[in-house]
């Protein structure tokens, strides 16, 4: 279920700011939605998870959170992350 070291660098790269960025707030939250969309199919086959669907209502709240952070931060790189992840909002 967890991403692979290749999808996260290809995220890191296109998110972050140089290939090494992976502390900025626009990785984490694709890093985060990549998970979220992994976690969701899997819970669409294993209804009855009930550990992954905590972990996964944990993700949707950090994302959540570093959204809020970025869109009173930088409100137009957060525009510009909803639009790419699609993040309806």
């Amino acid at each position: 279920m967890a991403i692979t070291k290749e999808r996260k660098a290809e995220l890191v790269k296109e998110f972050g700011k140089s290939a090494k960025d992976s502390g900025a707030t626009e990785v984490q939250i694709a890093i985060l939605t990549e998970e979220i969309n992994e976690l969701t199919e899997h819970l669409k086959t294993h209804i009855h998870d009930f550990h992954s669907k905590r972990g996964l209502l944990m993700k949707v709240g950090k994302r959540r959170s570093l959204l809020d952070y970025l869109k009173d931060t930088n409100i137009q790189s957060y525009r510009e992350v909803i639009k790419k992840l699609n993040i309806r909002k």
